[in-house]
């Protein structure tokens, strides 16, 4: 049986991970075209983010690779390259108040690195080339919901970035012919996630009997979408998707970060004493809303109820204490409020 060959990066990250191990697992679709054996050679530069642990059930696979190495890198990312190669790129920096202290390494990695997988995956005649970006490059929507066709609009260094990568992707589409799709997906939660984002940072902190920080007024408002879900319907838009073309994903749970807040106190088993209200982020998008019909219009649903994602997401950080410890929920991501 022909194989097919994925390069994912940021393969050691939060998502990245859950997608690899979900293509060697019995879940997996084993490429673009259907169903069939698959090769994964995972490319991470193990940053503050990426975790080799994440990785850890897949290192005794015959099927994987792990290669530590920069999306930046060309001859290096050419060399992980062949024909027939479906490129999966999660790389990237996605803490949006890191973006506002520092954006420059969010425009190294998140368009200049993006730049060079692009040259790479075009002078390799790869099958297709999978742009994993947010919501967060259309702004902010006071009502409503973006649809695919509503224009960019980002507002934070980190937006602005993925949204340059965007539109870098789809100039090789449509000038090179280079099978590009783009996925949007609204804020994801799970296992594994890095504790500076909001709910493993609310969770890690409550657990270790601390205060957690709410932006403003709680009131801004976000979509939740839990990472098996995205990783499926990643899957969905590789074996069914168009070229050249952006697909929303939605999680279908919309909170104002305040509602989210209550429902972690609760699972932790604390109360408002434990959040202390901290000034709001500069820019700070007040909702997020994408328009997913377009996507469900190839068969994927979330099936994840968010109640149950939540449990389970909490059970996980309470039984893997010493994974958070380590990678550094009191440490660098206790001097940033938790994005949301």
């Amino acid at each position: 049986m022909t194989s097919t060959h994925y390069l994912v990066t940021g393969a050691a990250g939060f998502i990245g991970s859950h997608f690899v191990r979900g293509l060697l697992g019995p879940e997996g679709t084993g490429g673009a075209g259907g169903a069939g054996a698959v090769e994964v050679t995972a490319l991470d530069a193990l940053t503050y983010a990426g975790d080799p642990a994440n990785l850890a059930p897949a290192e005794s696979d015959r099927r994987f690779r792990f290669v530590r190495g920069d999306i930046g890198d060309a001859p290096l990312v050419r060399a992980l390259m062949r024909p027939g190669t479906v490129v999966v790129n999660f790389a990237a920096e996605s803490h949006v108040d890191r973006s506002i202290a520092d954006a420059g390494a969010f425009v190294r990695t998140n368009v200049l690195g993006t730049q060079t997988l692009l040259d790479a995956a075009l002078h390799s005649d790869v099958r297709c080339f999978l742009q994993i970006s947010t919501d967060e490059v259309y702004g902010s929507v006071e009502h409503g919901t973006w649809t695919e066709e509503a224009p960019i609009a980002p507002n934070s260094p980190y937006a602005a970035s993925k949204a340059s990568a965007d539109l870098l992707a789809l100039s090789y589409a449509r000038t090179h012919g280079l099978d590009v799709r783009i996925t949007r997906c609204s804020n994801n939660y799970g296992s594994h996630q890095h504790p500076e984002k909001l709910i493993p940072r609310f969770v890690t902190t409550l657990l270790d009997g601390g205060a957690v920080p709410l932006y403003g007024d709680g009131g801004n408002v976000r979509d939740w979408l839990h990472v098996s879900d995205h990783c499926r319907a990643l899957r969905t838009v590789l074996e069914h998707g168009a070229p050249g073309e952006v697909y929303n994903v939605g999680g279908g749970t919309q909170l104002t970060n305040r509602e989210l807040t209550g429902l972690i106190l609760d699972a932790c088993g604390a109360d408002w004493s434990s959040v202390r209200l901290v000034e709001d982020r500069k820019g700070h998008d007040r909702r997020y809303c994408v328009d997913d019909r377009k996507l469900r219009g190839l068969g994927q649903l979330p099936l994840v109820p968010f109640e149950q994602g939540l449990a389970d997401t909490i059970d996980w950080y309470r039984e893997h204490r010493g994974r958070w410890a380590e990678n550094g929920a009191t440490g660098a991501a206790a001097s940033l409020p938790a994005r949301g």
